[in-house]
């Protein structure tokens, strides 16, 4: 049976489990002083808020892969504020920027929602080799089976046997099942072996992985776009959520990927990962502004507690070094 999904997806999840992923954030993205923030206010004492200390920021904003749209945005905001004499002092600069930070990100923090009327409710994960696509699949596994999800994995990255090894490892962790078959099988055959195999056992949510692949190899973008076609022989309305999982830490390069990613399949959802030690959060703020696609969750580490829903002000807080207790 399907549990009551009309609140937020994580809306059974402990107060707890959220502080912590909050606070762990916090701790790790773009570990020491800020990106944007450090010894800025060193800079100001006595000074008013000028074009000088406007064009810093923009220095900042650009060298931290927040990208030419998002930040020309960013500091019209800015300006208009210096124009009304509204930013007088460092303080209120920094609430300035929090606000258009979080005007920006909020449109694109949009949970994952697993539609009941859809069972199974399919969902194809994508992305490039190397960005954390199978650990996304066994930690998104894990938070749906703690709703008490019934979670089915399809090893669709049949060029890798480790690839493989690796989902079938997450799935004896969650008590999930996973369907796969021998290294070089077609992809598409053993998802809809999955598919068929889900329906007949009451599976609630089928994640198929794939193989990773640049978005420029176009044989293998093909090869995406024929799994998806035979899923929707089965079900002509799956895959309900196409999820690209993208490295933080390519920064711009991120942006081409998803671009081609969804002119191909039309992706539903982001998962940005490894956003732990790197100073390429601000990618994140680039990809809201570009792509104006649902970022779904966020991963800051390895371990099952280190993924969660991306949120707009705790994210920006964990930027900025603002906010107070979550």
């Amino acid at each position: 049976m399907f549990t009551n999904r009309s609140n937020p997806p994580d809306a059974a999840a402990p107060d707890d489990t959220r502080r912590g992923f909050i606070g762990r954030l916090r701790a790790r993205l773009n570990q020491g002083d800020s990106w944007l923030t450090y010894d800025l206010a060193n800079l100001l004492p006595g000074r008013a808020i000028d074009a000088e200390v406007l064009g810093e920021l923009e220095t900042r904003l650009l060298t931290a892969d927040v990208g030419v749209d998002a930040t020309e945005r960013i500091l019209a905001d800015l300006r208009t504020r210096v124009e009304r004499k509204e930013l007088k002092n460092f303080e209120a600069l920094l609430d300035a920027l929090r606000k258009s930070l979080v005007d920006l990100l909020a449109p694109c923090a949009q949970p994952l929602q697993v539609d009941p009327l859809h069972r199974p409710f399919v969902i194809l994960v994508v992305g490039v080799n190397g960005s954390g696509k199978t650990t996304t699949i066994g930690k998104l596994a894990r938070r749906l089976t703690t709703r008490g999800l019934k979670v089915m994995l399809a090893a669709g990255d049949t060029f890798r046997a480790a690839a493989i090894e690796q989902l079938e490892t997450w799935g004896g962790r969650n008590g999930v099942p996973v369907i796969s078959q021998q290294t070089g099988a077609d992809p598409a055959a053993v998802i809809f072996d999955a598919l068929q195999a889900a329906r007949a056992r009451g599976i609630d949510v089928l994640i198929a992985d794939t193989a990773g692949r640049l978005q420029t190899q176009s044989h293998l973008m093909d090869e995406l776009k024929k799994v998806k076609r035979v899923i929707q022989r089965l079900d002509t309305a799956a895959p309900h959520e196409i999820l690209l999982v993208l490295d933080a830490g390519l920064g711009q390069n991120s942006i081409a990927q998803a671009e081609q990613f969804n002119q191909a399949l039309g992706v539903t959802g982001l998962v940005v990962t490894k956003l732990d030690g790197t100073a390429k959060g601000g990618a994140v703020i680039a990809m809201a502004e570009r792509l104006k696609l649902p970022i779904r969750y966020i991963g800051i580490g390895e371990q099952a507690e280190d993924f969660g829903e991306f949120e707009a002000a705790p994210f920006v807080d964990a930027l900025l070094g603002t906010g107070g207790e979550v």
